[in-house]
């Protein structure tokens, strides 16, 4: 007989999944409205104001709950926190954005999935991680998957590989600076806050947020809504799901199911946009997918707690 505890951690469990494909499936619009916004006359520069921007004017409704621990962080952690947003929040977005616009958002995503694979330099860096035999193995998988994106027709795309990659050395970044973060008693609410209101802070001393901005109330309503659909449904729903989410799920099966985010881009473009990649192509974005999806199965099996985080904790302890 199945007690009523594991009736319930089974239904948390399925409730955690379908929140996280949810949020995977709305961060692979970013791609299809940001494409939409360059095609209505904005940049990847502007694109990335109005993503960035808008997120935050949505998400000052946390800023009551917040305020209490925001006003506790030092100068030290300020920076910290300041650091990961200019980095893993304005810099990928600028990256990927210009990415989308030179080689389509199918490829762009896949090229952001080399995340993983410079998360595990990052992590050795910064976390004192170390990089196993399968993991290396993996990463030249990747490599060569995004080797075989650059077989293409148009000059332009080796633009567009470079930005994609630097996309995603920016989102590792974002992650590896983001999970220090927490480990120094920020919580995610508090780590998702900061990244985008410091971004956006920086953005809105610049003159051309403000004429992005005059320019966006210029046109059509149909605009407004792609705009609001990048910063709502693009940013700030998919990462309170995960968040949800991850109250539920450990991390690292929670990352396994994110593998849907670059195939509901790819799809979308191909049935949206009309965009398509040639059959090696395709096949370089399947190995970059298949090496990120297996980093993330692997690496959930491990349990074991970095040594910078070791030595924090005999630190506290003596």
């Amino acid at each position: 007989m199945i007690d009523n505890n594991s009736l319930i951690s089974a239904k948390q469990s399925w409730i955690g999944t379908m929140q996280i494909i949810t949020a995977a499936i709305c961060w692979g619009t970013l791609g299809i409205f940001s494409t939409y916004l360059n095609q209505a006359g904005f940049s990847g520069w502007q694109i990335t104001i109005l993503r960035i921007v808008t997120a935050a004017l949505l998400i000052l409704v946390m800023l009551p709950k917040l305020w209490f621990y925001l006003r506790k962080l030092s100068p030290k952690q300020w920076g910290g926190l300041a650091l990961q947003s200019l980095i893993g929040v304005l810099g990928m977005s600028l990256c990927y954005f210009f990415a989308v616009i030179y080689v389509g958002a199918g490829a762009a995503v896949a090229l952001l999935y080399t995340a993983p694979v410079f998360s595990l330099l990052f992590s050795a860096i910064f976390l004192d991680e170390s990089i196993t035999r399968q993991s290396a193995l993996l990463a030249l998988v990747a490599v060569f998957g995004v080797g075989l994106t650059m077989l293409g027709d148009e000059a332009k795309l080796n633009w567009g590989v470079a930005l994609g990659l630097l996309a995603g050395v920016c989102y590792s970044l974002y992650g590896v600076l983001g999970k220090r973060a927490m480990h120094y008693a920020h919580s995610a609410p508090l780590v998702f806050f900061t990244s985008i209101i410091i971004s956006a802070g920086v953005l809105l001393l610049l003159p051309q947020t403000y004429h992005t901005y005059t320019k966006l109330l210029s046109l059509p309503v149909l605009t407004w809504g792609y705009a609001l659909g990048l910063a709502l449904i693009g940013t700030v729903v998919p990462f309170a799901l995960y968040m949800k989410a991850l109250e539920k799920l450990p991390a690292s099966r929670a990352s396994v199911f994110t593998i849907f985010e670059p195939l509901t881009a790819i799809a979308l473009a191909i049935l949206l946009l009309s965009q398509s990649l040639s059959a090696i192509q395709y096949l370089g974005v399947l190995l970059i997918l298949l090496a990120a999806l297996l980093n993330a199965l692997l690496n959930g099996t491990s349990t074991r707690v970095p040594r910078w985080l070791q030595r924090r904790k005999r630190v506290k302890l003596e």
